[in-house]
């Protein structure tokens, strides 16, 4: 009976004060000794540890997403707004610095990270005026992914990609834009329109040409001669019913030269 009261009694001290710690998948565990941060950092897996005395926190490894919204000035002076994403983790090999000098995930967002990329936006805008966001907008989030990386390295954080979700403007310079474009679009239509109008106007020209060339070489090659001989093909042998006013006959100028002379009849 003894032995088995024991036993339970094991059991029952093991479960409130757990001699072992479980590491999940994608996590570290940050090994504290009466609350000091030690250098070892547990992996994936369970572990044993000294109840009371030592106690784990289990931190993230893997890919976070944060949204950070942030405001800045562009050279030209006008507000910008921009939305921010940005996806980091904290590195596995220094998870017991980071935990020790920031804290959690939501410390670390708090901390570190929005005013980073507060700071970063502020710098990348300033150089380059509200067109040149717009129109460089690639160039801008390279710098801002850049100079976060080598801002945030060093806490042991480590910056996997940055997107430029939105960039606002002021309402005022955001209808201005609107109304530069549709400027923009009208013109580049109205040259269209002068442009078609010119190659129409220059294809009549070039078909008038054609035309009076053609009647030209019309003109040269139709002879008396030829126009005759078209005129007896073109015959069917028939004379008009409609008589002239002297109930003469209509004459049509045959030259001999031009009828064929009949072969002579060969001897049998």
């Amino acid at each position: 009976m003894i032995p088995v009261l024991g036993a339970f009694f094991l059991v029952f001290i093991g479960l409130i004060f757990r001699p072992f710690v479980i590491v999940n998948a994608g996590e570290r565990g940050v090994v504290m000794k009466f609350g000091k941060v030690q250098d070892v950092i547990l992996d994936e897996g369970i572990h044993p540890i000294v109840p009371v005395m030592t106690t784990v926190q289990n931190l993230s490894v893997r890919v976070q997403k944060n949204d950070v919204n942030a405001e800045a000035s562009s050279r030209d002076l006008q507000d910008v707004g921009m939305e921010i994403a940005i996806n980091w983790h904290i590195d596995p090999s220094r998870v017991n610095r980071v935990f020790q000098q920031i804290g959690n995930h939501e410390q670390i967002l708090i901390r570190i990270i929005t005013p980073s990329v507060s700071e970063v936006v502020k710098a990348a805008t300033a150089k380059k005026n509200a067109e040149e966001i717009i129109t460089r907008r690639t160039e801008l989030k390279q710098e801002i992914d850049q100079a976060l990386k080598q801002r945030i390295t060093s806490y042991g954080i480590l910056i996997d990609d940055v997107s430029l979700v939105n960039v606002s403007f002021s309402p005022e310079f955001s209808k201005a834009i609107e109304a530069k474009q549709i400027a923009e679009q009208e013109a580049k239509r109205a040259d269209f329109e002068a442009l078609k109008a010119e190659k129409e106007a220059q294809a009549e020209i070039n078909r008038a040409k054609g035309q009076a060339e053609a009647q030209r070489l019309q003109r040269q090659t139709l002879t008396p001669i030829l126009l005759q001989k078209l005129a007896i093909e073109k015959w069917d042998g028939h004379f008009p019913t409609v008589m002239g006013g002297q109930g003469a006959l209509p004459f049509i100028n045959l030259s001999p030269e031009t009828l064929a002379t009949p072969a002579p009849a060969q001897n049998p």
